[in-house]
């Protein structure tokens, strides 16, 4: 055993507080994301069919826009819900934590706020 205290990956009980914190994670995010969908599926739910004709158009531009955003939240939101899961089977095979950049392991603290990442901070700057 080398005395060289780096460690290469994180301990099964590290694992294990990661693990429920992307699960947790997840399931505000498919809760989310199932809330998107229902207020996509329910176009027209706010009844302005009597409504004056030039304000129903005025209404259709925005329900429009609208209906664009929700769909950008949804794409993104399924987005960090497949990086989510790739993370959770990371920590299945024990990966979880190293960067794939430096080989190195990603510091705790950026790993509770960004569960899913790949990358150190060391990594990420250096993208810039």
């Amino acid at each position: 055993m080398s005395n060289n205290n780096e460690k290469t990956r994180y301990s099964d009980a590290e694992l294990q507080e990661f693990k429920e914190i992307i699960l947790e994670k997840l399931r505000v995010a498919k809760e989310e994301l199932s809330s998107l969908t229902k207020s996509l599926n329910s176009s027209n739910a706010n009844g302005t069919d009597d409504t004056a004709g030039t304000f129903k158009t005025l209404e259709d531009g925005s329900a429009t826009l609208e209906k664009e955003q929700t769909n950008q939240l949804a794409a993104r939101q399924k987005k960090f819900i497949d990086n989510l899961e790739a993370a959770l089977v990371r920590i299945e095979n024990k990966t979880y934590g190293i960067c794939r950049e430096t080989g190195k392991l990603i510091q705790k603290e950026r790993l509770r706020a960004v569960p899913h990442t790949t990358l150190s901070m060391e990594a990420k700057l250096k993208q810039y």
